[in-house]
């Protein structure tokens, strides 16, 4: 049996305001996040509660246009919401600057993306270096060798992505992601493209990551299988939570995520709109593009209409 997970929420004084929890690596607390497009608003997420405790691993999954990497992206700090609270490592987001919140993920937070987001001009070495000295330290060569050895790239140092195989690439990015010692890991598609045995070594990385070493991973993903390798499964429809599966296998995972598709099939198939985003769910299944890595290794806030 996995570590069992506690959904308790910090608790609200008379204010309605949620008091920091040093304890709680990420939270949402009725989340809404409404983006403003030509037709009108889009409600990306509609009143999102939820907890992520300590050596936990969370699948985040959902049709396309659920709002999953929006979830993601205001859990990680990345998104501002329009309304609700969200805690990370400890700290109330509501009203920190942008400069704090950016010191507040390089020091706690470490980012996974589908597209890898290394600089192909730096070696891996240099790559994974590279959250260290935007934080003001001089990385010591031990410190990233134990980082890449830790990911299987030992003796990779000095190869630049260009001259890895995807699966490589992707361990890179994950020491990377580890270098800075962080609470919460938030993998968007991480094995999204790669092969079947690149993407579970990527898996077995991140499982271990939150039984060994106590780290929150949280993972959004379309793969049923890579879904059951984690903890427990939360889904999406039309940015509202849809359900919770503890303890996931694959059948399972692909069964709820189907159902889930079928409805916004028929909705869409009867011109109906999503009750969350206020329009047709046809038309919302184009990925958008992967947003562009920033200075904090974080990507840029998604765009207006950009539901995922």
């Amino acid at each position: 049996m996995r570590q069992s997970f506690s959904s308790a929420m910090p608790e609200t004084g008379d204010t309605g305001v949620l008091t920091p929890v040093p304890q709680t690596p990420a939270a949402l607390h009725a989340v809404e996040r409404v983006y403003r497009s030509k037709a009108g608003p889009v409600t990306a997420l509609a009143g999102v509660t939820a907890s992520f405790a300590s050596g936990t691993f969370t699948a985040v999954m959902g049709p396309s246009g659920s709002g999953k990497s929006t979830l993601l992206h205001c859990a990680a700090g990345l998104d501002r919401p329009t309304s609700g609270e969200v805690i990370l490592a400890g700290t109330l987001l509501r009203g920190l600057s942008e400069k704090k919140l950016t010191l507040l993920r390089r020091r706690y937070v470490g980012f996974v993306f589908q597209s890898f987001n290394l600089l192909p001009y730096l070696t891996a070495g240099q790559n994974v270096a590279l959250p260290l000295r935007l934080a003001g330290r001089r990385p010591r060569r031990d410190e990233i060798g134990a980082a890449l050895a830790a990911v299987g790239m030992e003796g990779r140092a000095g190869h630049r992505p260009a001259e890895l195989s995807g699966g490589q690439q992707q361990r890179v990015a994950i020491a990377r992601a580890l270098v800075t010692g962080p609470q919460v890991i938030f993998a968007d598609e991480p094995t999204g493209m790669l092969d079947s045995a690149s993407g579970h070594e990527v898996l077995s990385l991140l499982r271990r990551l939150a039984d060994q070493q106590q780290a929150t991973v949280v993972m959004v993903t379309h793969d049923p299988a890579a879904a059951a390798r984690a903890d427990r499964v939360l889904f999406l429809a039309d940015g509202r939570l849809a359900g919770e599966l503890a303890d996931p296998d694959p059948r399972t995972v692909a069964d709820r995520l189907a159902s889930l598709t079928a409805d916004a099939g028929l909705r869409s198939a009867g011109g109906g709109r999503s009750p969350a985003n206020g329009w047709p769910a046809r038309g919302r299944a184009r990925r958008e593009p992967e947003p562009a890595v920033d200075a904090d290794r974080g990507p840029g806030p998604v765009p207006a209409g950009a539901v995922r």
